[in-house]
């Protein structure tokens, strides 16, 4: 029986934002917060690619097949099921290292595989691309202060995925990753509460499976981009293995500002931490301002 694919989640146009009182962040905290603003807001997936190849425009360009936009959609969100169970069990209790350049080796020789055998291989080698990515994405999180035996940070883990699902465009609209954990912060606490309460991972919970949905509605757009670039015909092993890389570096960069901002609110709270966050994003330009507009 075929999985309708998840809807998109529409991002708002502007999003409220809390005005900052009391004292202010610290000068490092300031730093580490301006980091992770320029990790989340500046650049997409399809801005890598296009550095990768030394292109003028994106790979947001080239198009998929309804039948393979379909097939890649289905594959995020069997790709974000299956890790889910697989990454999140293996890592409870463990000790953390940092093994981020053996996550890319391994992102390299399975995209190298996804090379050589073309899109044919795309349900096989997402799933373990992504818990590959999952597990550093954890390993982040851990270094970040994050207790992993937690399922708020577990779920946060997988929220990475969905914050790199956005176009070029998106990331001029007021809010961007603040509108983006707002809009799925009903469902994150939901699935928090089912597993604080069962303490197991069954992904047809609905709890689970709306917000399996959600992550894998915007994972999606990020793993058609992949598709398209690696379904261009020069793409062999080597391309191959140099997209897959990309698409590890694309989440792990996105991992440390996502962590770093939830340090900075377990440290100063979310009001003060939000503000700051858009003073800088429209600071630096990231949000388009309505109120600025002529």
């Amino acid at each position: 029986m075929s999985r309708d694919p998840a809807p998109r989640l529409a991002v708002p146009q502007t999003y409220s934002l809390p005005v900052p009182l009391g004292e202010g962040l610290t000068e490092s905290d300031l730093a580490a917060l301006r980091a992770a603003v320029a990790a989340l807001e500046r650049q997409t997936f399809a801005g890598r690619l296009a550095a990768l190849a030394g292109r003028g425009k994106g790979f947001g360009a080239l198009t998929l097949s309804p039948r393979l936009q379909a097939a890649a959609a289905s594959a995020a969100h069997k790709a974000l099921t299956l890790s889910m169970k697989a990454a999140l069990a293996s890592l409870d209790g463990r000790p953390v290292r940092d093994r981020a350049r053996l996550h890319r080796r391994l992102a390299a020789l399975t995209g190298g595989v996804g090379g050589a055998m073309g899109l044919v291989s795309l349900p096989l080698e997402l799933p373990l691309s992504t818990t590959i990515m999952l597990r550093s994405i954890a390993e982040i999180a851990s270094s970040e202060g994050e207790n992993l035996r937690s399922p708020h940070a577990a779920l946060a883990c997988l929220e990475v995925f969905a914050l790199g699902g956005h176009a070029a465009e998106e990331n001029l609209l007021e809010g961007g990753y603040l509108a983006l954990r707002a809009l799925m912060a009903k469902s994150v606490t939901d699935a928090a509460h089912y597993l604080t309460a069962r303490r197991v991972v069954d992904e047809a919970a609905p709890a689970l499976a709306r917000l399996i949905g959600q992550f894998a509605a915007r994972f999606g757009v990020v793993v058609s981009q992949k598709t398209a670039a690696q379904a261009v015909p020069v793409i062999g092993a080597v391309s191959g293995a140099a997209i897959n890389v990309v698409f590890m570096e694309h989440f792990q960069t996105l991992a440390r500002g996502h962590f770093a901002v939830r340090r900075l609110e377990r440290l100063y709270g979310p009001l003060l931490v939000h503000a700051e966050y858009a003073k800088i994003a429209r600071d630096e330009g990231y949000w388009r301002d309505p109120s600025r507009a002529a």
